[in-house]
C-alpha cells in the first residue's frame, strides 16, 4: 500500500510538476518574440547604417517608425550626404517624385548633411523653378558634386535667367569644394562662372555643361585659367577655342583625361570655326592619355572644317547622315580612333573608307553601323585587319551586302574566325 501510495505521491507530484513545467515552457516560447524584438533594436547604429543603406528612401522612411533606435538610424548624417531630388508633376509625367514633406525634412534636418547632390526634373517649368527653391534653401551645405538633370526637353531654360542664377549662385558660394558639377541646358552664364571659380577654383574636377547658350568662349577659358585640377569637361563646339586648348596644356595645369565635345548644328547651313593642329598637337603632348570623344549632328555640307588636319579624337559618333568623303577624311586623320559609330550614310558603300580606317587607324576597338552598306567581303577584309583587338561590333544584318564570296549564311562563320569568338550581325526588331 505505501508503495503504492508512493506510486501515486510519485504520478501526482509529476503530474502537478508537468503542467508547470510545460507552462514554463510555454512562457518561455511565448517570450521569444519579444527578445527577438529586443535584440533588432539593439542592433549597433553601424550595422543600422549598412543596411539602410542599401533601402530604397520610402522603405527606408517605414522602417524608421519601427522604434526610436531605427528612428535615430533614419538621420544618421552618413545617410543624407548622397540624395537625388526627383520633381516631377503628376499631371505631365508618370515618374515618382519627392515628396514634399521629404523635402522639408531633408531642408530641416539634413542640409548640412548634403555633400552628393542630383536633381533629376521632368518637362515643367514648375519642377524647375521646385529645384531652384530647393538649392536657394541649401545655405548650410558644402556639397561636393551637383547635378542638374532634365529628363526630357530642358525646362530649365524656361526659367527667368536670373532666378536660376540666384540660386545657382547660393551653392557656388556656399559649397567651398564643388568637384564635380553637370549643368547641361540650363541658363548658366559667365559672371555665375566666375564665381564659381573664386569659391571652388581648387577643388573642381570635372565640369559638364553641354548647351549653356548664355556662355562664352571667355567664359569657359577663365574656368580653365583658375582650375588647374580640371580633369574631365564636356561642353559645345562653339565654346571650344585653340586659346582653351592652350590653357588646358599648361604646365601648372594637370593632366586631363576626358574632353567630351558636342557639334550640334542649331540651323541648317550654319558655319563652325576651325581648330589649329597646333592647339591639338599642344593638347596631346601634355595629355598624351587623354580621351577625345565628339559627337557630331551635323548635315552633310556642314562637314567643310573638320577632318582637314589631324585630330585627336578618340571616340567618334555621327547622329546624322555622315558622306563617303567625311569618313575617307576620318580614316586619313583620326590616328589616335579607338571608337566610330555611323548612325547612317546612304546607299553608296562603304568598302574603301573602312579599309582605310582599319589601316590607319591602329587602336580601333569598337565600331557600329546603322543605315548603311558595306559588301560582304570588304567587311571581312576589316576585320580581318583589325583582328581580335575588336572587343565591340555591332552591325545591322542590313547594312552588309552579299557578293561572289560571302553570303549572308557565310558571314558569321568567317568573322568569328578572325575575331576569336562567335559573332551575329545585330538583328533589326519586328514589331
Amino acid at each position: 500500500m505505501k508503495r503504492g501510495l508512493s506510486g501515486d505521491n510519485e504520478d501526482s507530484s509529476s503530474s502537478c510538476e508537468g503542467p508547470m513545467e510545460g507552462s514554463k515552457k510555454i512562457r518561455h516560447h511565448s517570450e521569444e518574440p519579444d527578445d527577438m524584438a529586443s535584440n533588432w533594436a539593439r542592433l549597433p547604429q553601424e550595422i543600422l547604417l549598412h543596411v539602410f543603406q542599401y533601402l530604397p528612401l520610402l522603405d527606408r522612411a517605414f522602417a524608421s517608425q519601427v522604434c526610436r533606435s531605427w528612428n535615430q538610424a533614419f538621420h544618421m548624417p552618413e545617410l543624407w550626404r548622397c540624395f537625388e531630388f526627383e520633381l516631377n508633376q503628376p499631371a505631365t509625367s508618370y515618374l515618382k517624385a519627392t515628396h514634399p514633406d521629404l523635402i522639408k525634412q531633408i531642408i530641416k534636418r539634413h542640409s548640412n548633411h548634403l555633400q552628393y547632390v542630383s536633381f533629376k526634373v521632368d518637362s515643367s517649368t514648375e519642377s524647375a523653378e521646385a529645384a531652384c527653391d530647393i538649392l536657394s534653401q541649401l545655405v548650410n551645405c558644402s556639397l561636393k558634386t551637383l547635378g542638374l538633370i532634365s529628363t526630357a526637353r530642358p525646362s530649365f531654360m524656361e526659367l527667368p535667367k536670373s532666378h536660376f542664377i540666384s540660386a545657382l549662385t547660393v551653392v557656388f558660394v556656399n559649397s567651398k569644394s564643388l568637384s564635380s558639377l553637370k549643368i547641361d541646358d540650363t541658363p548658366v552664364d559667365d559672371p555665375s562662372l566666375k564665381v564659381l571659380v573664386a569659391n571652388n577654383s581648387d577643388t573642381l574636377k570635372l565640369l559638364k555643361m553641354s548647351s549653356c547658350p548664355h556662355v562664352s568662349p571667355a567664359g569657359i577659358l577663365c574656368v580653365a585659367d583658375q582650375c588647374h585640377g580640371l580633369r574631365e569637361l564636356a561642353l559645345n563646339y562653339h565654346l571650344l577655342s585653340d586659346e582653351l586648348l592652350i590653357a588646358l596644356s599648361s604646365e601648372k595645369h594637370v593632366h586631363l583625361e576626358h574632353l567630351r565635345i558636342d557639334v550640334v548644328s542649331e540651323n541648317p547651313g550654319q558655319q563652325f570655326h576651325t581648330i589649329k593642329k597646333s592647339s591639338w598637337d599642344a593638347m596631346v603632348r601634355h595629355s598624351p592619355k587623354f580621351n577625345l570623344v565628339m559627337y557630331f549632328f551635323l548635315y552633310e555640307d556642314e562637314f567643310g572644317p573638320f577632318f582637314r588636319d589631324e585630330i585627336p579624337v578618340t571616340h567618334l559618333y555621327f547622329g546624322r547622315s555622315v558622306s563617303k568623303d567625311v569618313l575617307g577624311r576620318v580614316g586619313m586623320t583620326c590616328p589616335r580612333l579607338v571608337e566610330l559609330v555611323v548612325c547612317a550614310n546612304g546607299l553608296r558603300p562603304l568598302d574603301e573608307e573602312l579599309i582605310r580606317i582599319a589601316e590607319r587607324c591602329q587602336q580601333l576597338s569598337a565600331i557600329g553601323l546603322g543605315e548603311c552598306e558595306v559588301s560582304c567581303s570588304a567587311f571581312v577584309e576589316f576585320v580581318k585587319m583589325c583582328g581580335r583587338r575588336l572587343s565591340q561590333l555591332s552591325i545591322m544584318e542590313e547594312v552588309l551586302i552579299p557578293d561572289h564570296k560571302y553570303s549572308l549564311d557565310e558571314i558569321h562563320w568567317e568573322v568569328s574566325k578572325h575575331l576569336g569568338r562567335v559573332w551575329f550581325p545585330d538583328m533589326m526588331p519586328t514589331w
